[in-house]
């Protein structure tokens, strides 16, 4: 892309933003991280460069970052009874009522949390919460996601120029060689996280941005997770995803509490925005409560990110999806003739921590497991394929080159045989690759498909639900199950082959 196009790009996601006042701004510092990929030269001489303006030091804080009152859900004044089902964990269970394990635990007289019985049953407590929450707003929504700002980040020259643990650090990653930020820059793009939120994470945890002999205790453990998890590929996964899972079920108004590590219940302070309750949840999985008052505070995780960055709310833009979003025109996602299976109604982008954004389908025929499939996955629209490795392919419908602008999909599992290159530019209906169960975790050959714009998950059981051909998605309050419905005629989703998720093309 030429410069003077990335420039109007940008441009046009500033005068869209929220502005607010602000004193007169001293010059930009190269801390900003606000040099341009190397990848977009074009030649042209590379004019001075600035970001939004920093926040002056001692000038009044501004959270602009919008947010309407999130009220608290249904409470109730008595215990519950539960009958454990299969899956069921204890935890898990806790987490659902939003009481602490130990509680739990002392309730049902259990001294062993790993020994609960199909068909046992539970008494779940009415839980004993701590003050609400800080409203303090950390960062804004745009600076948790993958977006459009982030493209102002040069991540390989911004840990380079700091020259901390992080710029020497490599690790082996399912058999492959990566840097400190090759591992930053895939969980941003994997599980579409802002690589600075994940930087700024880094250093706060352990000082491996700037301190190039950091405590050797963090070696292993960057995050102070703790050796379940060792290396920073696995803990930087297991933090997107968190951070994820606050964002999206604030955005769903489906939390209202969080459970910290020591058990305590924080009533959420109903009105943060939903990145902020990214970062709180976040932290409210590492901290006590004294730890976690302390982390979500101006002088926390904040304070790092403004060392590192500059003041968040100078980044912001508000809202980084419209209100009115249309979903552009889309495809069934295979040959027209063919009948696929319906088999995964709105379940996790990424992971299970990102938004109901996915569906999925499987090629015809009666085989279970994991199968080679000769049937062809097709592009649901018009666009250039910008990634294809590890089972996922990354396809651009906006045409600018960047996954972190305008609507981007998702087409996961796809064989390796055959798969679409990089660069490629396709037609709806054109030929994607083979359904299959390379990439994430899979238990039979398919094809997951989610969709993002400016960087954020787009649920498929919200306001903007998947349309394909006129098969319009819905979920059913259950993670995997739904519904496609056209003209009056309804699918539901189903794991296997069966009449009621059959969708033709």
């Amino acid at each position: 892309m030429r410069l003077d196009a990335l420039w109007a790009l940008v441009l046009v996601f500033l005068l869209t933003a929220c502005v607010r006042p602000a004193p007169e701004a001293p010059p930009y510092a190269p801390g900003g991280g606000g040099s341009l990929p190397s990848d977009f030269d074009d030649g042209t001489p590379t004019p001075s460069f600035r970001l939004p303006p920093t926040h002056i030091p001692g000038a009044a804080i501004l959270t602009p970052t919008p947010d309407f009152p999130h009220y608290p859900l249904a409470t109730r004044d008595g215990p519950l009874t539960y009958t454990v089902r299969s899956g069921d964990t204890l935890g898990g269970i806790a987490a659902r009522y939003s009481v602490s394990l130990e509680a739990l635990q002392e309730a049902n007289d259990l001294d062993n949390p790993n020994s609960l019985e199909i068909g046992q049953s539970l008494t779940i407590p009415v839980p004993t919460p701590q003050a609400i929450g800080p409203s303090f707003k950390i960062i804004p929504d745009s600076e948790l996601v993958y977006g459009p700002m982030s493209i102002l980040l040069d991540l390989e020259d911004y840990i380079a120029d700091r020259s901390g643990y992080l710029a020497s650090y490599s690790q082996d990653v399912s058999g492959e060689m990566l840097t400190g930020a090759a591992i930053v820059q895939r969980v941003a793009e994997n599980y579409s996280v802002n690589p600075r939120l994940l930087l700024a994470l880094i250093e706060f945890r352990s000082g491996w941005v700037t301190k190039p002999n950091p405590d050797p205790v963090t070696w292993a453990d960057p995050l102070g997770l703790g050796a379940s998890s060792p290396g920073l590929y696995l803990q930087l996964a297991w933090a997107a995803n968190e951070l994820n899972a606050g964002y999206y079920l604030w955005r769903a108004e489906a939390i209202d509490t969080l459970i910290l590590a020591d058990g305590n219940v924080v009533p959420i302070a109903p009105n943060i925005n939903a990145g902020t309750a990214g970062v709180q949840r976040l932290f409210a999985r590492l901290d006590t409560y004294p730890a976690w008052l302390r982390d979500v505070s101006a002088d926390g995780f904040f304070y790092t990110y403004n060392a590192l960055f500059g003041y968040p709310f100078d980044l912001a833009i508000e809202p980084i999806v419209p209100l009115a979003l249309v979903q552009p025109e889309m495809s069934l996602p295979f040959s027209e003739g063919e009948t696929w299976s319906f088999t995964g109604g709105p379940h996790g982008g990424w992971d299970t921590g990102s938004a109901w954004a996915a569906l999925d389908f499987a090629p015809p025929g009666e085989g279970q497991g994991c199968l080679e499939s000769d049937y062809w996955v097709t592009a649901v629209a018009d666009g250039l394929i910008l990634r294809a490795g590890d089972g996922a392919v990354i396809q651009d419908l906006d045409g600018d080159g960047y996954e972190q602008t305008g609507w981007v999909v998702l087409y996961m599992h796809i064989e390796m045989r055959d798969r679409v290159l990089p660069g490629t530019f396709v037609r709806a209906g054109e030929r994607i690759g083979h359904p299959s169960c390379e990439g994430g975790v899979s238990n039979g050959t398919h094809l997951h498909l989610a969709r993002r714009f400016n960087g954020e998950w787009i649920s498929a059981d919200d306001a903007v639900p998947f349309n394909l051909d006129g098969w319009i998605s819905s979920g059913a309050g259950v993670e995997y199950d739904g519904y496609l419905t056209r003209d009056g005629f309804v699918l539901e989703a189903f794991d296997g082959l069966d009449p009621i998720n059959q969708v033709h093309r």
